[in-house]
Order: C-alpha cells, then sequence, then structure tokens
C-alpha cells in the first residue's frame, strides 16, 4: 500500500499594518510564478484560434482543391489535345488554379479579423493580451506564415506534374529561376495578398464588406478594362491591364497581358508596398478605436 502524501501546504498569508493605518491587514504571496507575456504567446494564442475555427480548414481545403483541380484538369486538356507549347514554360498552367484559389486566401485573411468583431471575441482577445499591436502582429505573422506554406506546396505539386505531362507537348523545362518565380515568388504573393486582405479586415470590422472589397481589388480593375472601348481612355486602360492583380500574378509564370508596366518580381515590390501601408492604417486605427 502506498504511504499517504500530505496535503500541500500553502503559505500562510502575512499581516502588515498599512502606512498610517493602526490596522493590520493580510497580504499574500502566489506560489504561482507571473510570467510577463509577449509577442511569443501571441503567436501561441493565434496559431491556436486559427487551427480551431472550421473556416480555416474550410478555406484553406477549397483553395487546394482548386489549386490542385484546376491545374492538373488543365494539364491533361492541354496533355490530351496535342497542343504545341514549343518555347513556353510547363509551369505557365499554374496560373489557372492560383487565381481562383486566391479569393480563397483573400476570404481566410478578412475572417482571421473581422470575424471576432462579429462574434465579440476581440473583447476576450483584447483583455487577455492588452498590447493591441501585439495582436495584429501576431495575427499577420501566423497567417502569412500559414497562407506562404500551403501556397508553396500546392504550387510545386502542381508545377511537378505538369512537368511530368507536359513532356512531350514540346514545353521547355523550367529554369532554377523560373521554379523559383513560379513556386516561392508566386507564393510570397498569394500569402501578401491574404496579409493585405487581413489589414483590411482589421480596418473595416465588418466581414462581407471587407471580402467585397477585396474581391473588387483582385477583379474590377481588370473587368473595367476589357470594357474601355474609347481611344481617350487607352492610357486608362492600359493602366489596368498592367497594374491590375490578375496581370501582375501571371508575370511570375512569364505570362503578362501587356508588353510594358511591372516585370521580374515588380509586382511583389508593389503589393509589399501597398500591404505595409495597410498594415500601418491598421495598426493606427487600433490603437483609436474602442473594440
Amino acid at each position: 500500500m502506498s504511504t499517504p502524501q500530505p496535503p500541500t501546504q500553502h503559505p500562510a498569508p502575512e499581516w502588515h499594518a498599512a502606512p498610517g493605518s493602526p490596522y493590520p491587514t493580510p497580504t499574500y504571496t502566489s506560489p504561482i510564478p507571473v510570467v510577463r507575456t509577449n509577442l511569443v504567446h501571441a503567436l501561441a494564442s493565434e496559431w491556436t484560434k486559427i487551427k480551431s475555427v472550421r473556416s480555416t480548414m474550410w478555406t484553406l481545403g477549397v483553395f487546394v482543391l482548386l489549386v490542385l483541380g484546376i491545374g492538373m484538369l488543365t494539364g491533361a486538356v492541354v496533355a490530351g489535345s496535342e497542343s504545341d507549347l514549343a518555347g513556353e514554360s510547363a509551369l505557365s498552367l499554374g496560373f489557372f488554379g492560383l487565381l481562383l484559389g486566391s479569393m480563397c486566401v483573400i476570404t481566410l485573411g478578412v475572417l482571421t479579423t473581422a470575424s471576432e468583431y462579429g462574434t465579440g471575441m476581440i473583447r476576450t482577445t483584447m483583455t487577455a493580451c492588452p498590447s493591441r499591436g501585439r495582436v495584429l502582429a501576431a495575427k499577420g505573422i501566423v497567417f502569412f506564415l500559414v497562407a506562404f506554406v500551403v501556397t508553396l506546396v500546392s504550387a510545386t505539386l502542381v508545377g511537378l506534374a505538369h512537368v511530368t505531362m507536359l513532356e512531350g507537348n514540346g514545353a521547355v523545362d523550367p529554369t532554377g529561376s523560373e521554379w523559383l518565380k513560379g513556386t516561392v515568388g508566386v507564393s510570397l504573393y498569394v500569402a501578401l495578398l491574404g496579409l493585405l486582405s487581413l489589414a483590411v479586415g482589421s480596418i473595416i470590422r465588418h466581414s462581407a464588406g471587407a471580402i467585397t472589397i477585396m474581391v473588387g481589388v483582385l477583379l474590377a480593375p481588370l473587368v473595367i478594362a476589357l470594357f474601355m472601348f474609347s481611344e481617350s481612355l487607352k492610357d486608362v486602360q492600359q493602366a489596368l491591364f498592367e497594374y491590375s492583380i490578375p496581370n501582375q500574378m501571371s508575370i511570375f509564370y512569364a505570362n503578362s497581358l501587356s508588353e510594358s508596366g511591372p516585370s521580374g518580381w515588380d509586382p511583389l515590390w508593389i503589393l509589399l508596398g501597398v500591404t505595409a501601408a495597410a498594415l500601418a492604417a491598421a495598426f493606427v486605427l487600433l490603437e483609436q478605436r474602442d473594440v
């Protein structure tokens, strides 16, 4: 038989007289160590949130399904039609799935911040971590890493499949630079697009409104440019073509819709600047407004 253990002894409160008072008052020192919270704790909290809610699984699941499904379907159709892809990179067909899939990343980015305002959970979050800037920074870091990794894996799998499937269609094997842009480059771009959505969600504080704005940013410039037939609007039409998000994404696959405008890694730096400005605005507004 095991020997019963004596009960844990907790320190008894000590009695001290408060300054200027003849009556002693009890003071108690907790045996539980008190740890000052920091960014690591906020990151752990946001990681627990993003992996626990159903919206993450649904949006990322649909994203992977779109990227892989449309990518494989496009590759199979082109390979079966015996189209001549002489001189074209085998990675170029991965653009179509990523363009549609980016809407899932936009949705998840908005929900990462705006959904807490809709449910009232933001009050609990700010009570647990009064440093508002730290909360937003943790949300941004966790979301960006999740979006980047999922996009990178999906884009790489589609790229490998296309290189194998289009081998007999005259497609050129991608160079190291093309692989880097078609996988890491476009994944950084999509993750930044989602991070921009996260900032807009924090600014708007309304999921449906922020998603609508971001879908408009994604598609509206290109759609508007397609219906500009007037000669006086040619310059505006050209600018909309060049700086529309679909065109900038296609640049990573060397399939720009225009012969001028951004090239190489320029789309990534442009979106980085826009996202940084949106995040700065989100930080300022978060500190000034009530939750």
